[in-house]
């Protein structure tokens, strides 16, 4: 029997009730650990945490290099401390070493400790720090959230959805044997999304794009770092609330700081809420390597994990 990969689920915030800790992204945990193989075997072993207290580096982050994990997926929920150098020095190496990495953060200077990893560090664009080289994007787009500045990309409310836009050639990870097209259509929406982009000198591109619903601005949602001699697969996510579990169905409640109004969109459309967990299930098959690099995507590229309709 095959061994199940090894997913780190993990934020750059010790656990802290009244904030995006990982007990919030309990729906994507569950999904993954649901996944399973045509003979009923899972496919993911997962390990969901929160970093260690500030002030030192994270035991599991700082050592994952040496560590049997297959890919980590990092929430950075942080202010900018989120990470040490020693973290960061880690998860590079880690990457170098084969892992798959996603990176996802938030608006503004939200999670802005992820910038000096290795590659894709380089992807997320922040207000005070590594900001947008595209001068004309760093504007305020969101204005219903008068405290966040740039950037800050109005894609919809929490718990609703975006229609989404495949830049050039079908990827992989966008592959969905439901849709009409084979292809993901749709994804969780949110109110003031981050900026990435695909940077210079790296073996990336852009795969999809977001209209913002307040000024009709295009803005990057997804950036793909392709495997190679270089290191493991990667992602750069323009926001973690993509798979957080108050966009996926606000009932789940969220922290008290967050004051918009949310929809249900996700709730009442099932081929929305498909392709949220088909675009889940495709990172984590693509980041150890069960789904193909480069190829036309076709309605047979996807894995066959399990697909939760709630």
């Amino acid at each position: 029997m095959i061994e199940p990969k090894k997913i780190l689920l993990q934020t750059t915030i010790p656990t802290t009730e009244d904030d995006w800790s990982i007990a919030r992204f309990s729906s994507l945990a569950a999904l993954l650990r649901d996944a399973r193989d045509e003979g009923g075997n899972a496919l993911y072993e997962v390990t969901a945490r929160d970093r260690d207290p500030p002030g030192k580096p994270d035991s599991v982050l700082s050592t994952i290099d040496r560590s049997d994990f297959d890919e980590l997926w990092l929430f950075a929920v942080d202010t900018g401390n989120g990470l040490t150098e020693e973290d960061c020095a880690a998860i590079s190496r880690f990457r170098e070493n084969g892992g798959g990495l996603l990176v996802t953060r938030d608006h503004m200077d939200l999670g802005s400790s992820v910038c000096t990893l290795g590659g894709v560090g380089k992807a997320h664009y922040f207000h005070s720090k590594q900001p947008d080289p595209d001068v004309s994007r760093r504007k305020r787009d969101d204005s219903e959230t008068t405290d966040i500045d740039w950037p800050n990309f109005h894609s919809g409310a929490n718990g609703d959805f975006l229609e989404v836009e495949i830049v050039g050639e079908a990827h992989p990870l966008l592959a969905s044997e439901r849709s009409p097209t084979g292809a993901i259509r749709f994804l969780p929406a949110h109110p003031h999304e981050g900026d990435v982009g695909a940077p210079e000198g790296e073996e990336a591109r852009v795969l999809v794009k977001g209209k913002s619903k307040a000024t009709g601005a295009d803005f990057n949602i997804l950036v793909a770092f392709e495997p190679g001699a270089h290191g493991g697969a990667a992602i750069a996510e323009s926001t973690f609330h993509r798979f957080a579990d108050y966009n996926w169905d606000p009932r789940s409640g969220c922290p008290s700081f967050v004051t918009e109004k949310p929809g249900d969109g996700l709730r009442r459309v099932p081929e929305a809420m498909a392709d949220t967990h088909r675009y889940a299930l495709n990172i984590a098959a693509w980041l150890c390597g069960a789904l193909p690099t480069r190829q036309e995507t076709t309605h047979d590229s996807a894995p066959k994990g399990t697909i939760r309709a709630d």
